[in-house]
Protein backbone atom coordinates (compact mmCIF):
# COMPACT_ATOMS: atom_id res chain seq x y z
CA UNK A 1 0.00 0.00 0.00
CA UNK A 2 1.27 3.62 -1.10
CA UNK A 3 2.70 5.54 2.17
CA UNK A 4 0.77 8.88 2.08
CA UNK A 5 2.58 9.97 5.29
CA UNK A 6 4.86 12.73 3.12
CA UNK A 7 2.19 13.75 1.55
CA UNK A 8 0.18 14.47 4.23
CA UNK A 9 2.31 16.44 6.01
CA UNK A 10 3.29 18.56 3.14
CA UNK A 11 -1.07 19.16 2.74
CA UNK A 12 -1.33 19.97 6.49
CA UNK A 13 1.56 22.61 6.11
CA UNK A 14 -0.84 24.22 3.00
CA UNK A 15 -4.04 23.84 5.52
CA UNK A 16 -1.67 25.73 8.14
CA UNK A 17 -0.93 28.49 5.72
CA UNK A 18 -4.26 29.00 4.28
CA UNK A 19 -5.52 31.58 6.96
CA UNK A 20 -2.81 33.62 7.01
CA UNK A 21 -2.96 33.78 2.78
CA UNK A 22 -6.17 34.70 3.38
CA UNK A 23 -6.05 37.08 6.21
CA UNK A 24 -2.59 38.82 4.05
CA UNK A 25 -4.64 39.19 0.48
CA UNK A 26 -3.78 42.45 -0.74
CA UNK A 27 -1.57 43.66 2.22
CA UNK A 28 1.78 45.03 1.35
CA UNK A 29 4.87 43.44 3.41
CA UNK A 30 7.93 45.75 3.66
CA UNK A 31 10.93 43.08 3.64
CA UNK A 32 14.37 44.46 5.00
CA UNK A 33 17.13 42.37 3.28
CA UNK A 34 20.28 41.78 4.38
CA UNK A 35 23.21 40.37 6.71
CA UNK A 36 24.39 36.70 5.56
CA UNK A 37 21.41 35.77 3.09
CA UNK A 38 23.19 38.88 0.83
CA UNK A 39 26.25 36.57 0.73
CA UNK A 40 25.44 32.80 0.76
CA UNK A 41 23.83 32.11 -2.98
CA UNK A 42 21.86 29.60 -1.82
CA UNK A 43 20.05 31.71 0.87
CA UNK A 44 20.17 34.41 -1.99
CA UNK A 45 17.97 32.19 -4.23
CA UNK A 46 15.63 30.80 -1.01
CA UNK A 47 15.40 34.58 -0.47
CA UNK A 48 13.76 35.69 -3.65
CA UNK A 49 11.57 32.13 -4.03
CA UNK A 50 9.39 33.45 -0.98
CA UNK A 51 9.36 36.91 -2.36
CA UNK A 52 8.52 35.50 -5.68
CA UNK A 53 5.89 33.41 -4.10
CA UNK A 54 4.01 36.46 -1.79
CA UNK A 55 3.10 38.34 -5.02
CA UNK A 56 2.28 35.03 -6.95
CA UNK A 57 -0.50 33.99 -4.11
CA UNK A 58 -1.45 38.03 -3.44
CA UNK A 59 0.62 39.84 -1.41
CA UNK A 60 2.64 43.45 -2.11
CA UNK A 61 6.25 42.52 -0.73
CA UNK A 62 8.72 45.43 -1.20
CA UNK A 63 12.40 44.70 -0.97
CA UNK A 64 14.86 47.24 1.15
CA UNK A 65 18.20 46.25 0.45
CA UNK A 66 21.68 47.13 2.61
CA UNK A 67 24.89 46.08 0.77
CA UNK A 68 27.87 47.20 3.22
CA UNK A 69 29.87 44.63 2.20
CA UNK A 70 29.64 45.48 -1.10
CA UNK A 71 30.44 48.88 -0.91
CA UNK A 72 33.68 48.10 1.79
CA UNK A 73 35.13 46.02 -0.97
CA UNK A 74 34.41 48.66 -3.67
CA UNK A 75 35.70 51.20 -0.73
CA UNK A 76 38.92 48.86 -0.52
CA UNK A 77 39.60 48.28 -3.98
CA UNK A 78 39.91 52.30 -4.47
CA UNK A 79 41.76 52.58 -1.51
CA UNK A 80 39.32 54.41 0.33
CA UNK A 81 39.13 54.23 4.00
CA UNK A 82 36.13 53.09 6.09
CA UNK A 83 35.33 54.59 9.46
CA UNK A 84 32.65 54.07 11.14
CA UNK A 85 30.58 55.58 14.29
CA UNK A 86 27.60 53.63 16.29
CA UNK A 87 27.53 51.25 13.36
CA UNK A 88 26.69 53.85 10.53
CA UNK A 89 29.66 54.57 7.88
CA UNK A 90 31.22 58.30 7.85
CA UNK A 91 30.63 58.99 4.13
CA UNK A 92 32.76 61.71 2.86
CA UNK A 93 32.21 62.84 -1.10
CA UNK A 94 33.96 60.27 -2.60
CA UNK A 95 32.87 57.60 -0.37
CA UNK A 96 29.04 58.52 -1.10
CA UNK A 97 30.14 58.48 -4.98
CA UNK A 98 31.18 54.73 -4.32
CA UNK A 99 28.15 53.81 -2.27
CA UNK A 100 25.56 54.78 -4.96
CA UNK A 101 27.67 53.40 -7.67
CA UNK A 102 27.29 50.01 -5.97
CA UNK A 103 23.93 50.22 -3.94
CA UNK A 104 22.32 51.23 -6.77
CA UNK A 105 24.20 49.99 -9.91
CA UNK A 106 25.37 46.42 -8.75
CA UNK A 107 23.58 45.09 -5.22
CA UNK A 108 20.12 46.46 -6.38
CA UNK A 109 20.31 45.12 -10.12
CA UNK A 110 21.26 41.48 -8.61
CA UNK A 111 18.09 41.19 -7.02
CA UNK A 112 16.00 42.71 -9.76
CA UNK A 113 17.85 39.90 -11.71
CA UNK A 114 17.32 36.90 -9.24
CA UNK A 115 13.81 37.80 -8.67
CA UNK A 116 13.22 37.73 -12.50
CA UNK A 117 14.98 34.18 -12.37
CA UNK A 118 12.44 33.07 -10.24
CA UNK A 119 9.44 34.47 -12.81
CA UNK A 120 8.85 37.70 -10.86
CA UNK A 121 8.93 41.31 -12.20
CA UNK A 122 10.87 43.65 -9.93
CA UNK A 123 11.57 46.92 -10.76
CA UNK A 124 14.89 48.58 -9.16
CA UNK A 125 14.39 52.36 -7.06
CA UNK A 126 16.22 54.38 -4.91
CA UNK A 127 15.05 57.66 -2.54
CA UNK A 128 16.34 59.86 -5.51
CA UNK A 129 13.39 58.47 -7.81
CA UNK A 130 10.11 60.12 -7.96
CA UNK A 131 11.69 62.27 -4.86
CA UNK A 132 10.72 58.73 -2.99
CA UNK A 133 13.02 59.66 0.36
CA UNK A 134 13.33 63.28 1.04
CA UNK A 135 16.39 63.92 3.47
CA UNK A 136 18.01 65.96 5.65
CA UNK A 137 21.87 65.86 7.04
CA UNK A 138 22.39 63.02 10.14
CA UNK A 139 24.28 64.08 13.25
CA UNK A 140 24.91 60.96 15.59
CA UNK A 141 25.48 61.32 18.64
CA UNK A 142 28.23 60.53 20.89
CA UNK A 143 28.57 61.20 24.57
CA UNK A 144 26.05 64.27 24.48
CA UNK A 145 27.83 65.63 21.01
CA UNK A 146 26.62 66.09 17.88
CA UNK A 147 28.98 63.91 15.50
CA UNK A 148 28.92 64.71 11.47
CA UNK A 149 28.93 61.65 9.55
CA UNK A 150 29.01 63.39 6.13
CA UNK A 151 26.46 62.20 3.81
CA UNK A 152 24.57 60.13 5.93
CA UNK A 153 20.57 61.52 6.06
CA UNK A 154 17.59 61.10 7.86
CA UNK A 155 14.22 60.98 6.03
CA UNK A 156 12.32 63.82 6.71
CA UNK A 157 9.59 63.00 4.27
CA UNK A 158 8.58 59.99 2.89
CA UNK A 159 6.37 60.25 -0.94
CA UNK A 160 5.34 56.69 -1.56
CA UNK A 161 3.21 57.61 -4.89
CA UNK A 162 5.42 55.99 -7.03
CA UNK A 163 5.73 52.40 -4.64
CA UNK A 164 2.34 52.36 -4.81
CA UNK A 165 2.01 51.81 -8.23
CA UNK A 166 4.19 49.60 -9.13
CA UNK A 167 2.55 47.56 -5.67
CA UNK A 168 -0.76 47.66 -7.28
CA UNK A 169 0.88 46.27 -10.36
CA UNK A 170 2.79 42.91 -10.84
CA UNK A 171 5.77 44.08 -9.88
CA UNK A 172 8.11 44.17 -7.24
CA UNK A 173 9.87 47.05 -5.75
CA UNK A 174 13.80 46.82 -4.71
CA UNK A 175 14.72 49.60 -3.01
CA UNK A 176 18.48 50.70 -2.26
CA UNK A 177 18.98 53.33 0.66
CA UNK A 178 19.94 56.54 -0.73
CA UNK A 179 18.31 59.52 -0.49
CA UNK A 180 18.15 63.24 -1.31
CA UNK A 181 17.46 66.69 -0.22
CA UNK A 182 15.82 69.96 -1.78
CA UNK A 183 19.30 71.01 -3.74
CA UNK A 184 19.77 67.55 -5.70
CA UNK A 185 22.10 66.06 -2.73
CA UNK A 186 22.53 62.15 -2.40
CA UNK A 187 22.65 60.98 0.84
CA UNK A 188 23.61 57.31 2.37
CA UNK A 189 20.86 56.06 4.92
CA UNK A 190 20.68 52.99 7.14
CA UNK A 191 18.87 50.30 5.76
CA UNK A 192 16.76 49.27 8.72
CA UNK A 193 15.99 52.95 8.97
CA UNK A 194 14.61 52.97 5.29
CA UNK A 195 12.28 49.98 5.79
CA UNK A 196 10.76 50.60 8.84
CA UNK A 197 10.07 54.62 7.39
CA UNK A 198 8.46 53.11 4.31
CA UNK A 199 6.65 50.53 6.33
CA UNK A 200 5.23 53.33 8.09
CA UNK A 201 4.66 55.84 5.26
CA UNK A 202 2.66 52.75 3.35
CA UNK A 203 0.61 51.63 6.65
CA UNK A 204 2.36 48.05 5.65
CA UNK A 205 0.60 45.57 7.31
CA UNK A 206 4.34 43.61 8.24
CA UNK A 207 7.54 45.07 8.51
CA UNK A 208 10.05 41.66 8.44
CA UNK A 209 13.50 42.64 9.10
CA UNK A 210 15.73 39.73 8.13
CA UNK A 211 19.21 39.65 10.55
CA UNK A 212 22.28 36.81 11.84
CA UNK A 213 20.47 35.90 15.14
CA UNK A 214 17.54 33.89 15.74
CA UNK A 215 15.01 36.84 17.60
CA UNK A 216 14.37 38.19 20.38
CA UNK A 217 15.72 36.43 23.37
CA UNK A 218 14.04 36.61 26.99
CA UNK A 219 17.82 35.66 28.51
CA UNK A 220 20.96 34.88 28.01
CA UNK A 221 19.81 31.43 26.91
CA UNK A 222 20.06 30.21 23.68
CA UNK A 223 16.91 28.34 23.63
CA UNK A 224 14.94 31.45 25.17
CA UNK A 225 14.04 33.16 21.44
CA UNK A 226 10.40 35.01 22.34
CA UNK A 227 8.16 33.99 19.41
CA UNK A 228 5.60 37.12 20.41
CA UNK A 229 5.95 40.17 21.96
CA UNK A 230 4.58 43.64 22.77
CA UNK A 231 6.26 46.91 22.53
CA UNK A 232 5.93 47.25 26.26
CA UNK A 233 7.57 44.18 26.70
CA UNK A 234 10.22 45.12 24.24
CA UNK A 235 10.93 48.06 26.84
CA UNK A 236 11.19 45.93 30.00
CA UNK A 237 14.18 43.75 27.61
CA UNK A 238 15.81 46.78 26.65
CA UNK A 239 15.90 48.12 30.64
CA UNK A 240 16.96 44.74 31.63
CA UNK A 241 20.31 44.87 29.10
CA UNK A 242 18.63 41.51 28.18
CA UNK A 243 17.93 43.81 24.64
CA UNK A 244 21.32 45.17 23.93
CA UNK A 245 23.94 46.62 21.37
CA UNK A 246 23.24 46.12 17.51
CA UNK A 247 19.56 44.55 18.24
CA UNK A 248 18.53 47.69 20.19
CA UNK A 249 17.92 49.87 16.57
CA UNK A 250 15.91 47.24 15.27
CA UNK A 251 13.85 46.35 18.07
CA UNK A 252 13.19 50.74 17.82
CA UNK A 253 12.43 50.51 14.37
CA UNK A 254 10.08 48.20 14.77
CA UNK A 255 8.44 50.40 17.54
CA UNK A 256 8.82 53.54 15.57
CA UNK A 257 6.67 51.22 12.45
CA UNK A 258 4.32 49.87 14.90
CA UNK A 259 3.56 53.32 16.52
CA UNK A 260 2.72 54.68 12.90
CA UNK A 261 0.03 52.56 11.45
CA UNK A 262 1.70 48.69 10.52
CA UNK A 263 0.50 46.05 12.18
CA UNK A 264 3.43 43.56 12.67
CA UNK A 265 6.67 43.27 12.84
CA UNK A 266 9.27 40.35 12.58
CA UNK A 267 12.90 39.81 13.28
CA UNK A 268 13.86 36.77 12.19
CA UNK A 269 17.33 34.66 10.93
CA UNK A 270 17.92 34.66 7.61
CA UNK A 271 20.60 32.25 7.56
CA UNK A 272 17.28 29.55 7.64
CA UNK A 273 16.27 29.03 4.54
CA UNK A 274 13.00 29.93 3.23
CA UNK A 275 12.90 31.94 6.88
CA UNK A 276 10.13 34.28 5.45
CA UNK A 277 7.45 31.90 4.52
CA UNK A 278 8.22 29.92 7.90
CA UNK A 279 7.22 33.38 9.54
CA UNK A 280 4.73 34.57 8.01
CA UNK A 281 2.26 30.74 7.07
CA UNK A 282 3.03 29.12 9.86
CA UNK A 283 1.44 29.35 13.66
CA UNK A 284 4.50 29.77 16.00
CA UNK A 285 6.92 30.84 13.33
CA UNK A 286 10.64 31.37 13.68
CA UNK A 287 11.55 34.58 14.57
CA UNK A 288 9.97 36.97 17.44
CA UNK A 289 7.09 38.89 16.25
CA UNK A 290 6.73 42.12 17.65
CA UNK A 291 3.21 43.99 17.88
CA UNK A 292 1.30 46.82 19.90
CA UNK A 293 -1.00 44.21 20.93
CA UNK A 294 -1.71 40.80 20.84
CA UNK A 295 -4.24 40.58 18.13
CA UNK A 296 -4.96 37.13 16.55
CA UNK A 297 -5.38 36.73 12.41
CA UNK A 298 -7.93 34.14 13.00
CA UNK A 299 -9.69 32.22 16.14
CA UNK A 300 -7.27 29.76 16.36
CA UNK A 301 -4.00 31.31 16.04
CA UNK A 302 -2.13 30.70 19.15
CA UNK A 303 0.14 33.76 19.83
Amino acid sequence: MFDYTEILKKASILVEALPYIQALAGKTVVIKYGGNAMINDDLKHSVMEDITLLKYIGLNPIIVHGGGPDVSAALKSFDIKSEFVNGLRITDKKTMDVAQMVLMGKTNKEIVSLISQKGGKAIGLCGIDGMLFECEKHYEKVNGQDIDLGFVGRITKVNTRAIEILTQDEYIPVVAPIGTDNNGQSYNINADTVAAELAAALKAEKLILLTDVEGVKASDDEDSILHAITIDKVRTLIDQGIISGGMIPKVLGCVYALKNGVHRTHIIDGRIPHCILMEIFTNKGIGTMITEKIKPYYQQEKL
